[in-house]
Parts: structure tokens; C-alpha cells; sequence
């Protein structure tokens, strides 16, 4: 096998990151666009020592999974790559991914996967855009979405994935929306009528749940607000059944999305960010409350926090797509509280971080996997952690 080459593959499942993965004598060999359980025609474009990556040339034998693309920007912008795959064949992929590297990267085998569908068009409440600064786009739009392995801004009349006011944005082509002035990236956030933008209207309320909660465009918030609500009365299952007495934690708390809605099972509860305008949020988020605020890295909170002996009853951690720093994860798996729910958007840095845990005395008592992100390759997944 050499770069150049042209071979039929027979493609076996999905790898992380979303490519189809087939063996040429052994070797492993990706190829995006594929589907698990097909013969495709392919030709090697890389080729390294230990794997291969090749270019689909032509379908040989389709598999079932495979269905028509819902949006004619596909395989052109950077976003979705999954939308050539049945949505409950793209669920069972996701699912056992997650569960591949729990065991390959935690060195365990994790329980049974519970699975929480979601509508896969129309779902997006969070959108990144990037300007077109240099020069005028033929289309007239204004703003677009990054290429699929490239650095060009693609101009999208229309995004499938997209909340309906988003979609309808896209749809008028965006000149009615302001841009942020010298960024060249922004974001946009819609829900049920409410339009947010960076550099035009910010910030505003929306309903999660029985609750109003303040958001801000320039600040992390999960893009998909229907999947959120289930997460948040999945977290409040588990954290009703630690001891109330005891204080609770919400580390990379955002803008106290969960502490507002688990924070009154329990007398007490401190929340920690490093985002100082995302610690602002929270505050007003959780204004009238008995809530404790630290706005500091996640290296510096044990010190401030597990290494105080504080004895917290239970603790809910979101961290970003790298997990826990090594710091922390250590800190949890000495001092950490009787359970965890770790809620994570990276199934690899949850597998690094589960081993820490286990190693320190934590069981991992439950997996759940949130397909926040249909049509795309991306996995989050809560994990509950039990001393």
C-alpha cells in the first residue's frame, strides 16, 4: 500500500472523529464519508506507519445505514459529517465509540450505556460564525461558516441542524444582523424567538425548565437547549440521592445552569469558573441564594476548595473539551465527594480522567451518553462517579 494507490475496502465501523474505518492487511485505514458494513472504492492520500487515510471514490455496496445528505452545503462546511448515516445507525456508532475508549483509554469496562435521542434537524440553539472581513462575498452574505479542512469561509444560505430562528437568519442572508466590530468570529444563539448576537443584542432570558435563566451570546452555554433539559432532570435524579446536609460543588459552573436547578436540594453549594463574565452570570443566575462564588482557574481550586477538607456531599463537573486538569482530577480522586456526575463533551479525556478516579477509589456507576449533536460525530455523555 502506497500513497496514490486505489483498492477496495471493506469499511467496518466509525472511528472517532467520524471517519469510516476499514484494514488493508491488518493496517487501519479511515476514510470520511464512509459508512460500517460497505464496500467502497478508495485511494490512499496518507499513509503513516501504523495507519492509512484514503479518499472515497465511489460506493461499491451501500450499506443500509447509508441515507441521503439533508443539506446541500454538506461536505463543504466544517460542521456536520455524519449526515450520510440513519440517525439510529449514527446513535449505535456514537454509543459504542463511547464505550471503546472508556475501555481502551480508562482500562475498564464501563456499565451498559443509556441512550438519550434527539431530534436530529432543527436542534442547534448555538451557532459560531466567522466574518467575511477582506473582501465582499458574491452571494452578498456577510458572515459564514468555516470549510471542511480548510481555512475558507463558506457563505450558507441555510443550515438543516440550525434552530428555526437561526435557519431564518441565514435564509434573509444575514444583513440585518450587525457584526461585531474587529472579530472575525462570533456567536449567535436563538430560542423560541429570542435572537442573541455578539456585537448586536447580547444578552437575554430564556425558559430552561420551570426556571428563567440569563445568557449571554459572548459566553459558553450548551447549544442545544432540549437536550439540556433532559441532562439537567437526569442530574437531578442522582444528586437527590446524596446527602442534602452537605454542601454541593458545581465546578466549570458557566453561568450556574445546574447549580440553579440542583442547588436547593442541598443547604449549600459553591461554584467555581475561570470565566470571570461567566462567574458575573451566575451570580445574577443565582442571585438570593446561599451560593459561594470562586472565580479562578481549575488548577487553583485545590487549594481553595478539596484541600480545605471541605467536605462536600455531592459534585457536579463540566469541564471543557480537555477534562479536568491533572491537578484536579488528582485532588477529586484523594478528596473528592461520595459521588460525581461528570458531564462531558470529549469521550477520550473522560476515559484519561475516569482512570484517575477509579484509581483513587471512585467506581464508575453509570454511563449515559446525550446526543446533543446529531449529524455530527461529536459525543457528550454524563458519567456518575460513586466512592
Amino acid at each position: 500500500m502506497a500513497t496514490g494507490d486505489v483498492c477496495n475496502l471493506r469499511l467496518e465501523s466509525i472511528a472517532p472523529g467520524g471517519d469510516a474505518l476499514g484494514r488493508i492487511e491488518g493496517k487501519p485505514v479511515f476514510v470520511e464519508g464512509g459508512c460500517p458494513k460497505e464496500t467502497v472504492l478508495c485511494r490512499i492520500v496518507e499513509e503513516r506507519k501504523t495507519w492509512a487515510r484514503a479518499e472515497l471514490l465511489e460506493v461499491i455496496s451501500a450499506s443500509e445505514a447509508r441515507v441521503d445528505c439533508g443539506c446541500s452545503f454538506y461536505g463543504k462546511c466544517g460542521g456536520c459529517n455524519f449526515q450520510h448515516i440513519e440517525y439510529n445507525a449514527q446513535l449505535d456508532e456514537k454509543s459504542s465509540i463511547l464505550n471503546e475508549t472508556i475501555f481502551r483509554l480508562g482500562g475498564f469496562n464501563p456499565p451498559q450505556i443509556e441512550v438519550f435521542p434527539c431530534a436530529p434537524w432543527e436542534y442547534r440553539n448555538r451557532m459560531q460564525f466567522h466574518c467575511f472581513r477582506q473582501k465582499q462575498n458574491a452571494s452578498g452574505m456577510r458572515f459564514g461558516l468555516k470549510g471542511r479542512h480548510s481555512e475558507e469561509i463558506i457563505a450558507v444560505s441555510d443550515c438543516p441542524v440550525a434552530e428555526r430562528g437561526i435557519r431564518e437568519l441565514l435564509h434573509t442572508e444575514g444583513k440585518s444582523l450587525p457584526l461585531p466590530p474587529e472579530k472575525d468570529r462570533f456567536t449567535v444563539f436563538s430560542h423560541n424567538g429570542l435572537l442573541l448576537s455578539e456585537g448586536a443584542e447580547e444578552r437575554g432570558k430564556i425558559k430552561l425548565l420551570e426556571k428563567e435563566i440569563t445568557v449571554d451570546a459572548g459566553v459558553f452555554f450548551q447549544s442545544n437547549v432540549t437536550m439540556l433539559e433532559k441532562l439537567i432532570l437526569y442530574l437531578r435524579k442522582i444528586a437527590q440521592n446524596a446527602d442534602p446536609n452537605l454542601p454541593m460543588a458545581d465546578l466549570y459552573c458557566g453561568v450556574g445552569t445546574f447549580a440553579l436547578f440542583l442547588g436547593n436540594i442541598f443547604k449549600k453549594f459553591v461554584l467555581a469558573e475561570e470565566n470571570k463574565k461567566a462567574v458575573a452570570l451566575a451570580r445574577e443566575n443565582l442571585k438570593g441564594t446561599d451560593a459561594e462564588f470562586f472565580a479562578l482557574r481549575d488548577t487553583e481550586w485545590t487549594k481553595t476548595l478539596l484541600r480545605k477538607k471541605v467536605a462536600f456531599g455531592f459534585a457536579v463537573l463540566d469541564p471543557p473539551r480537555a477534562g479536568l486538569s491533572p491537578q484536579l482530577a488528582s485532588a477529586l480522586a484523594e478528596n473528592g465527594p461520595p459521588v460525581l456526575a461528570y458531564v462531558s463533551c470529549d469521550a477520550a479525556a473522560l476515559a484519561r480522567d475516569s482512570k484517575t478516579l477509579t484509581k483513587g477509589g471512585y467506581k464508575l456507576e453509570s454511563l449515559a451518553f446525550f446526543d446533543f449533536y446529531p449529524q455530527t460525530a461529536h459525543i457528550e455523555s454524563l458519567a456518575v462517579f460513586r466512592k
